[in-house]
């Protein structure tokens, strides 16, 4: 497949044919910062999400904090706009809103591709990597040979993951199975262990083990429910979670279905329940995470300060993620999401919050009250962008937003309140035709609420009083997609959209108690 660095050594060759080698050098760094300076300029490359500088992604990895730096690690292929190669590629970021790119940090080698997996720190150096005082950081991963088996491997690093080691006694764990991968790990306070869980796809149930080194592990029980949605299990995650304004702490098993989606393809579900290291026990039924079509492979932040609990998720679906329209770089990820988990009349419900250093990137607003559609229309004819953060309140009435909109273009959200519906319709939201399985309608059922007992600040602290009965939507546009935050994150619908780039208008009908609209300037 011809990438870019083909194209330049092909240009440069050229070059220097033509002109007998004289002034190839500041040629080619002409042509070099040429390029360096269209990456994320290009046809449909998001703004405010992260995506690769070129290349293929898909897999969040190892999503850790340490001393002052979000780490992501990231399943990518440096040698293509498809899926192969399988590599960690790395960039750190301060505020998850700002990323730098770094070199690759463990390639694929001797046939085995990195797999998805775990990055912790090992404050207490239990592995016995650590030297001169350093606490290593860990990663722990799958080794996938093609058609042959998937082993569990280990990498340290003692310069804040700046260079890898692999361990020389890989791989660390080996069932001899073609299925088994996706390695989470984490300290377990209460126990003084490491805990992995890690998945068996096929057999639809994963393995709890424990480690006092990170190097030798025993197996502890294991997890399946028999009733789940159909689809193989894959990148599961668990962690322990404070049910915000009580004092109460439950766990949350988080795991990506690979054809099990509401909405076709891919998707995720989570558990509320218990766990003692060994058993996870569900307090209730599975629930889908988000309803979108383009949500998977979503994990968890180690090391978080403050106590956050941060995930983060891949942007896009295995059944068409190979066709999508690409030019430099393919995949990318969603918006962080802080997780809160309440307590409701139906259960207990994770509650997703956008990364709120979002708000930084506002650069254009506008704030309307208790206005009509029309009205609304008149008054943001001039306000183009794709690239908004848009907020409606309403009361439980008919109501549509059509984002990047265009010449027979458009996505529409919508809420149908006969049948209390959040419908998001992507069918002539532009390129489509790439394959038969992405133009669709995806739904979700979104009741009114009460705000006195469910409305709150993005870290759960305070509730606001507001007359019952209202819904609210939190729209995020950044070029190829669409995230939607529906009554206050208790629903959320994730979907790819690759509109033509003179689509970007907007218009609203049905009435609103407030609508908000920023334009977002690019992090990049």
């Amino acid at each position: 497949m011809l990438n870019y660095k083909h194209a330049v050594f092909f240009l440069l060759l050229l070059l220097m044919t033509y002109l007998k080698m004289k002034c190839i050098f500041p040629l080619f760094f002409l042509c070099f910062s040429a390029f360096s300076q269209s990456l994320y300029k290009e046809e449909h490359r998001p703004q405010f999400h992260f995506s690769p500088e070129k290349n293929w992604t898909n897999d969040p990895n190892g999503l850790v904090y340490y001393q002052g730096e979000y780490h992501l690690f990231y399943q990518h292929n440096p040698e293509g706009l498809r899926w192969g190669n399988m590599t960690w590629a790395h960039a750190v970021s301060k505020d998850l809103l700002h990323w730098e790119h770094l070199p690759i940090a463990i390639p694929q080698e001797n046939g085995v591709m990195i797999f998805s997996g775990t990055v912790v720190v090992d404050e207490k150096n239990t592995s016995g990597f650590g030297t001169n005082g350093k606490a290593p950081m860990i990663a722990i991963y799958t080794g996938h040979e093609e058609g042959i088996r998937q082993t569990q491997h280990l990498a340290f690093s003692l310069d804040k993951g700046r260079t890898w080691k692999k361990y020389d006694k890989n791989p660390i764990l080996d069932l001899k199975q073609k299925d088994f991968r996706d390695p989470k790990v984490f300290w377990h306070k209460q126990l003084k262990k490491w805990v992995m869980v890690v998945s068996l796809p096929q057999e639809r149930k994963v393995l709890f083990y424990q480690s006092s080194n990170l190097k030798d592990w025993s197996k502890q029980g294991e997890f399946k429910d028999h009733q789940s949605f159909m689809g193989i299990w894959e990148c599961p995650d668990i962690f322990p979670i404070r049910v915000t304004g009580t004092a109460e702490n439950k766990w949350v098993f988080m795991v990506s279905l690979g054809d099990g989606s509401i909405a076709g393809g891919t998707g995720m579900m989570y558990y509320v329940g218990d766990f003692d290291g060994k058993t996870f026990k569900p307090r209730q039924k599975a629930q889908f995470l988000d309803f979108g079509k383009d949500y998977y492979a979503a994990i968890t932040y180690n090391n978080t300060p403050n106590g956050r609990t941060i995930s983060l998720g891949w942007l896009s679906n295995w059944q068409y993620a190979n066709q999508v329209p690409a030019s430099t770089w393919c995949g990318g990820m969603t918006l962080p999401r802080d997780l809160l988990l309440m307590k409701t009349t139906n259960g207990y419900k994770l509650y997703q919050k956008p990364l709120y250093k979002i708000e930084e990137l506002r650069v254009k607003s506008a704030i309307f009250e208790n206005i009509l559609g029309n009205e609304l229309n008149e008054k943001i004819a001039n306000m183009k962008s794709q690239t908004l953060e848009i907020f409606v309140e309403f009361e439980p009435n008919d109501i549509e937003v059509e984002v990047a909109k265009g010449d027979n273009e458009a996505s529409f959200i919508q809420y149908d309140s006969k049948k209390s519906l959040l419908i998001f319709d992507r069918t002539k939201s532009g390129k489509t035709d790439f394959s038969d399985k992405f133009a669709g309608k995806y739904t979700a059922q979104l009741l009114a609420f009460s705000p006195k007992i469910d409305y709150f600040d993005r870290l759960g602290n305070t509730h606001k009083q507001y007359p019952d009965k209202l819904l609210n939507l939190r729209i995020f546009i950044d070029k190829n997609s669409v995230e939607i935050f529906a009554n206050n994150g208790v629903l959320t619908m994730t979907n790819l959209i690759f509109p033509s780039e003179n689509s970007n208008g907007l218009q609203f009908k049905g009435k609103f108690r407030k609508v908000e609209i920023h334009e977002l300037k690019s992090a990049w």
